[in-house]
């Protein structure tokens, strides 16, 4: 553990799935965000680093809620540089 109680996690561990529904999918047309189902001891800034890490994009925020079933989710706005449609599509979202 680091300094702090954070966790250092490995990035395929930290992103467990992309979501794939219709309010996410709307999300990612209308406001380039992305939607992942995460590890719940992952804080922001290590969703961050993971999905730049692996979707090779820079991240302008990271919003996150625990659902009523006990799982964290994270909304990721991309920069305006990046598609969040073109990483939806290599991921196999579409």
């Amino acid at each position: 553990m680091k300094a702090g109680g954070a966790l250092t996690l490995d990035p395929y561990k930290v992103i467990k799935a992309p979501l794939a529904t219709e309010a996410t999918f709307r999300m990612v047309e209308e406001e380039n965000k992305l939607v992942f189902l995460v590890d719940r001891r992952a804080n922001k800034k290590e969703i961050k680093n993971a999905v730049e890490k692996l979707y090779d994009v820079k991240v302008e925020k990271v919003n996150t809620l625990i659902t009523p079933k006990g799982e964290k989710k994270a909304f990721v706005k991309l920069k305006p540089e990046y598609n969040a449609a073109d990483i939806a599509t290599k991921i196999g979202l579409f």
